[in-house]
Formats: C-alpha cells, sequence, structure tokens
C-alpha cells in the first residue's frame, strides 16, 4: 500500500513540475525569449516529442537555427507518419529564401493527397497557418477532385476572399450554403465580415447582385429569404419585407419573420415601413397573440408622431382595444403602454398606477411582473415620488439579476438617485454599469458619470449640477418648454463651466424636437467648436448631418458630416448608421 502511494506522489510531483515547465516555456515564447524558451522545450520534447514539436520547431524558426529546425523535422518524418511534416520542411528553406527547394517541397505535400484524399484538409490547413494561401487552395482543390464526396466549398471561399477574389468567394459561399442549408448563418457571418470593410460599397453590389440573380433563376425561397437578410443588413426593411411577402406565400409557417420585420422597421424609427408590414400583418392573421402584438406597434408609433389635440382620440383607441383583447396577461404590453400614455402624455399618474396595479394580479412569470415593476417605477418617478420609484427598479434588479432588464432598472435607479440629487449615491451606482453588456447603458451610464465627477471638481456646491438635475427631470416629464427655458438659464449663468457641453447637447436635440433646425445646428456646431475633445463630439456630428439629410435635404453638408463621423470616430455608437447613410450620399448602393 505504501508503495503505490509513493508511486502516485511521485507521478503526480512529475506531471506537476511538468505542466510548470509548460508554462514556463510559453511565457519565454510570449515575451519573444525564444533561446530560454529552447531551452526548457528540449527537455520537454524529449518526453513528449508529439505535443512540444511545434512550439521547438516555431522557437528554432524565430531564432533562425535553420539547421536544427531540419534535423527535427527529419527525426520526426522517421518516427511519425505525418505528411504534413514535408510542408514545414518547405518552410524552412523557405525562410531562407530558397523558394525553388520550398516550392518543391509543397509539390511533394500536395502529391501526397493523391494517395490519400483525406489528407487535404490536414494539409490545407497547415498551408493556411503558415499564411501559403495559394498552396492551401491547391491542397483542398486537389482533394475534391480525388473524392468528389469531400467538400472544401467553404474553406476554398474564404481562401478566394483572402486572396481578394471577392466575387469567386461569394460564388462559392452562396453555393455552398445552398447545399449545406443548416450553416447559412455561418456564411451570412462571414459576409458581414467582408462587408464591414467595404469601404467603398462595392462588395455590397455584388451580393445585392448576386441574390437578385438567384431569385431570377431559382423558385426556391430560400434566396428571398437571403435577399431579406441582405436588406437587414442594411437597413432597408420595406425591400426586406417584399422578399418575407414572397416566402410567405409559399410557406404561411414563415410570418413571424414578418413580425419580427416590423419589430426591427419600429426600433429603427422607420415608421412607414412598419405601418405597412404590420397593416398585412393585421390583414392575413386570426392569431390574437399576433393581432395584439402588431396593435401594440401600431399604437405605440401613434402615440410617438402624434400632437397634443390627438391625445384624447388614442387614448380612446387604447381602451377599445383593450376592451376587445381583455386584461390579461396576453394583452400585458397595451396595458403597459396605455399606463405609459396616460402618466406622460395625458398627466393622469393616478390613472396609471390603478393600470398597472390591477395588471399585477393577473398569473404572470417574474419577467412579466418586472416589466410592471419597472414602469410603476418610471410613473412614480415622473410623480415625484421618488423613493418608490428606487424599491420597484430594486425589485426588477433583485429578481432578474444579471439580465439586461436588471441593468436598465439599475441605471434608472441611478437616474432617480440623480434627480434627487443625491449625487454621490448615483455615482456609486453608475460606477458598476459602465461595464455593462448593453452599449446603450454602459454609453449613459459613462455620461451621467462624466457629469458628475467633472461638474464637482470645479464647483464643491454643485450649483450648476443641482440646477441641470432640476432641468433633465423637467425633460423626463415631458415638459419640454420649462426644460428648454431651465437649460438656456444654466447656460447662461455657468458658461465656460463643464457643464456648459452636456447642456448644449440637450438645448440642441430640444430645439431640433421644435423643428427649430436653424437654431438646432446652431448650437451642435458651437459643441463642434469649442468642445472638439468632449464626449458629445459624435452625436453633434451624428445629429447634425440627420438635420441636414432628413429635414433640410442638404445631401452635401449632410455628405461632408457622415464622412467626419466615418473617418474619425469609429467607436462611436452612431458610427454603423453614419457609414449606412454617407454610402447612399455617395450613390453606393444603387446597381
Amino acid at each position: 500500500m505504501k508503495q503505490k502511494v509513493f508511486f502516485i506522489v511521485v507521478f503526480l510531483s512529475s506531471f506537476w513540475v511538468s505542466a510548470q515547465n509548460e508554462q514556463l516555456a510559453f511565457n519565454y515564447i510570449e515575451a519573444g525569449e525564444y533561446e530560454k524558451a529552447i531551452t526548457v522545450l528540449e527537455e520537454l520534447y524529449t518526453k513528449n516529442k508529439q505535443v512540444y514539436a511545434d512550439k521547438l520547431l516555431d522557437c528554432y524558426q524565430q531564432l533562425q537555427q535553420y539547421d536544427k529546425a531540419l534535423k527535427l523535422i527529419n527525426e520526426l518524418k522517421l518516427k511519425f507518419n505525418n505528411p504534413t511534416l514535408i510542408v514545414d520542411e518547405g518552410y524552412v528553406y523557405q525562410l531562407q529564401k530558397k523558394q525553388v527547394e520550398a516550392d518543391r517541397k509543397y509539390e511533394e505535400a500536395l502529391n501526397e493527397i493523391d494517395k490519400n484524399a483525406n489528407y487535404a484538409y490536414t494539409m490545407g490547413s497547415v498551408f493556411e497557418r503558415k499564411v501559403l494561401l495559394e498552396w492551401a487552395l491547391k491542397a483542398y482543390e486537389r482533394g475534391q477532385k480525388i473524392n468528389a464526396n469531400l467538400n472544401f466549398d467553404y474553406q476554398t471561399a474564404l481562401l478566394h476572399g483572402q486572396l481578394g477574389n471577392l466575387g469567386l468567394m461569394l460564388e462559392k459561399l452562396l453555393d455552398y450554403g445552398y447545399k449545406n442549408q443548416e450553416n447559412t448563418p455561418l456564411v451570412q457571418n462571414q459576409l458581414s465580415r467582408f462587408l464591414m470593410d467595404d469601404a467603398d460599397g462595392s462588395f455590397a453590389k455584388e451580393i445585392k447582385k448576386g441574390l437578385l440573380l438567384k431569385t431570377q433563376q431559382s423558385q426556391d425561397t430560400y434566396w428571398n429569404q437571403f435577399l431579406s437578410w441582405y436588406f437587414v443588413q442594411h437597413k432597408e426593411y420595406g425591400k426586406a419585407f417584399v422578399q418575407e411577402k414572397a416566402v410567405y406565400k409559399r410557406n404561411p409557417d414563415s410570418f413571424y419573420n414578418i413580425v419580427t420585420l416590423a419589430r426591427m422597421a419600429m426600433e429603427e424609427k422607420q415608421h412607414e415601413d412598419a405601418k405597412t408590414i404590420l397593416t398585412f400583418v393585421l390583414e392575413n392573421t386570426q392569431d390574437q397573440d399576433l393581432q395584439i402584438q402588431a396593435h401594440h406597434f401600431l399604437l405605440s408609433m401613434a402615440i410617438e408622431a402624434a400632437a397634443a389635440n390627438e391625445y384624447v382620440a388614442l387614448d380612446l383607441k387604447a381602451q377599445e382595444l383593450l376592451k376587445k383583447f381583455g386584461i390579461t396577461p396576453y394583452s400585458l404590453e397595451l396595458q403597459l403602454l396605455t399606463a405609459h400614455f396616460e402618466a406622460f402624455y395625458l398627466k393622469q399618474p393616478e390613472r396609471a398606477i390603478a393600470i398597472l396595479k390591477n395588471a399585477l394580479l393577473l398569473p404572470l412569470n417574474v419577467r412579466e411582473q418586472s416589466k410592471i415593476k419597472m414602469e410603476l417605477g418610471d410613473i412614480m418617478m415622473y410623480d415625484e415620488k421618488f423613493n418608490q420609484a428606487i424599491l420597484n427598479y430594486a425589485q426588477v434588479e433583485e429578481n432578474l439579476k444579471n439580465d439586461v432588464l436588471a441593468h436598465e432598472a439599475s441605471l434608472k435607479l441611478a437616474k432617480a438617485n440623480f434627480y434627487k440629487k443625491d449625487f454621490e449615491w448615483t455615482l456609486q451606482q453608475v460606477k458598476n454599469l459602465k461595464q455593462s453588456p448593453s452599449l446603450l447603458i454602459a454609453n449613459d451610464a459613462v455620461e451621467l458619470f462624466l457629469l458628475i465627477q467633472d461638474n464637482s471638481a470645479e464647483d464643491s456646491l454643485r450649483v450648476a449640477l443641482q440646477a441641470y438635475a432640476k432641468a433633465d427631470f423637467q425633460l423626463y416629464q415631458k415638459k419640454n418648454e420649462e426644460a428648454l427655458q431651465s437649460f438656456l438659464t444654466i447656460l447662461e449663468k455657468h458658461k465656460g463651466e463643464s457643464i456648459e457641453e452636456s447642456t448644449l447637447f440637450k438645448i440642441a436635440r430640444l430645439f431640433e424636437d421644435k423643428k427649430e433646425y436653424a437654431t438646432a445646428l446652431r448650437y451642435y456646431q458651437i459643441l463642434l467648436d469649442q468642445h472638439k475633445e468632449g464626449i458629445y463630439i459624435d452625436e453633434a456630428l451624428f445629429f447634425s448631418a440627420e438635420v441636414y439629410r432628413k429635414y433640410l435635404l442638404d445631401n452635401e453638408k449632410a455628405k461632408l458630416l457622415y464622412e467626419k463621423m466615418v473617418l474619425e470616430h469609429p467607436d462611436s455608437l452612431y458610427y454603423t448608421e453614419s457609414r449606412k447613410h454617407y454610402r447612399a450620399l455617395r450613390g453606393d448602393t444603387s446597381i
């Protein structure tokens, strides 16, 4: 028994020392200390040739110890029947600039595929790792030629892409996706990567042209769905809808794709396309869930776009829908929307709270209850019942830990403390939210953190910050005129202070909402001129461009601003949208 225990202890000690040495060698390699790495790896190699050979060979090559590298390869060739070692041998010659010998070895490696076509995959992979792309292509193509059952279409497509043959890559990827439809998301992900680097929009044109041809040549709905995906990437939801309708006519089970498309159009504020799609939904379904969703989306868009004199009619519409579909868990989103409308638009928080408390009596899951609690918090905050609002947000945090909704509740909790002017507590909360997985929440948290921090350093009494919190709360309550006057007063009293930057941005946005575009642009321009290193510079550029494009119809000025966004602010939340509009204004998206 003692001998057995002794053997186990010795074995584990040996294993632990070996693992330590291995990590030491890897650390040396990462630090570029190849000579030290070789000393450790040579010892490890004697114990396990197969595991450490690649690392040892790489170190020899890094130090240009080519004789040792070739000796190691020949030793491995005698011990292992691995034809990829021939590629390694050729690569050592290439490093020595002996290209003739290198090419000879690469050809010899390809000849091994003639003996066994299954070598094509490993051979091609080795060539790829050494960035010998043409040779990798030859390996895959030779394997597929010898054995037609082998399929390297995906690998060869990507190689063509890396070699700059984008047209050929696209053709092969589309064919591969059609033959292996379960891998379509993989194909689309690769196309998305190339689209991101498509500076002049030429590849986007190729994709669109290729997919349009496929839909004309084939009746298979696969190509309509692929073309719909393409239009969604460019946020052209109306065009995507045309394709999804074609799919639906032949496959009614695809109806939910149309509903999803409507939701995306709404999120991107493309209201006309969203209305068209939702109208189609209501005309083509008896499914009550889908009807409720469609009515909810249409009503929320109508509320967002409505003037004050339309509120009574919209209230009647909301009550009519609740009567039609009943107060049930299925109509919860309609109930939440109605409550929000009652409080923030009709200024009836008591009626809104009654609706929500009644909803809490329904048999709901935790997430649905949390949505009600979130809306209750919003309305309590609107009604200046900050402590009750904080309690509701805290319950959402507790019930949905690590969920995006919980992060949203945390940000709102921080905002409630901000409006209470409890700035120290707000700072503590937003510190954690700066790492939120939601970019929007993280961005808002950073802005709030910097606002408090910057304006506390120069003003210990936080006079400007307190005035700003009050103005921002008026904005939250949709008292836009009062908020505008408050922000203008802050700008007048605290000109040149840190609070100025955030205040200018708020004023510009409020004038834009009032459709006073020239005034809005003037304030955006002050931001661009006087706060070039500020955190709102990308917003000022983007929203100025949007004003010129959407309202003043001055495409040249809009294009210049979008271009500046694309070139100077690639990390901005507005980068993708700016790039899309910049290309459109240059004419890149037309065929």
